[in-house]
């Protein structure tokens, strides 16, 4: 059957694709800053149904089922607080996010990779605090030589962060939207302006 024929049968709410619901911990904190802790608006849903989480904000949007009318969530709280690691996984991305997107030895954003601070074929180890962000040319740069003799210095020493370093860097890369419900809950332990 052709694509485009089937899909004129099947009746998709555009309006309902487009709003995820922030996840909020039973403290009130977003389970993460970044990625942003969001649900589809139909995870949310069945989350409310099963009593899981306590909505707190929602949208003017309404879906209808045969016996229920309600508004769509934009901000849930779970029932359950979920208890953050102390430290988080050693993965690309958190690196990246620790190093806040920059290279370790000319500071330059954009595209990244990493670098083992000690070559592996000098014995380094691909560890929290052995690897930093390093953009190509830096990198090539570098190749296997250590700091010393490439003439390299980093512009912070490579550590491993907890979640809630994680969590406060994360915060500095907002995503592009952000709904006006969200706002009181995603900087709420912030500074107030005086």
């Amino acid at each position: 059957m052709d694509g485009s024929f089937a899909s004129s049968f099947v009746r998709h709410p555009t309006g309902c694709r487009d709003h995820p619901a922030l996840v909020l911990n039973a403290d009130f904190r977003p389970l993460s800053y970044f990625p942003l802790s969001l649900w589809p608006w139909q995870e949310a849903v069945k989350a409310a149904f099963l009593d899981r989480v306590m909505i707190v904000a929602e949208y003017d949007h309404v879906v209808h089922s045969p016996s229920l009318t309600m508004k769509l969530p934009s901000v849930v709280v779970l029932k359950d607080f979920v208890k953050p690691a102390r430290y988080p996984a050693f993965t690309r991305f958190n690196l990246f996010l620790r190093d806040e997107f920059a290279c370790q030895y000319c500071g330059t954003h954009g595209e990244m990779t990493f670098d083992h601070v000690m070559p592996r074929s000098r014995g380094g180890r691909t560890t929290w605090e052995n690897v930093v962000a390093a953009c190509a040319r830096c990198n090539l740069r570098k190749a296997n030589l250590t700091l010393r003799q490439a003439g390299m210095a980093l512009h912070r020493p490579p550590r491993r962060p907890t979640a809630e370093q994680l969590q406060n860097a994360g915060r500095k890369f907002p995503p592009n939207y952000l709904h006006e419900s969200w706002m009181d809950y995603l900087y709420w332990d912030a500074e107030l302006d005086s």
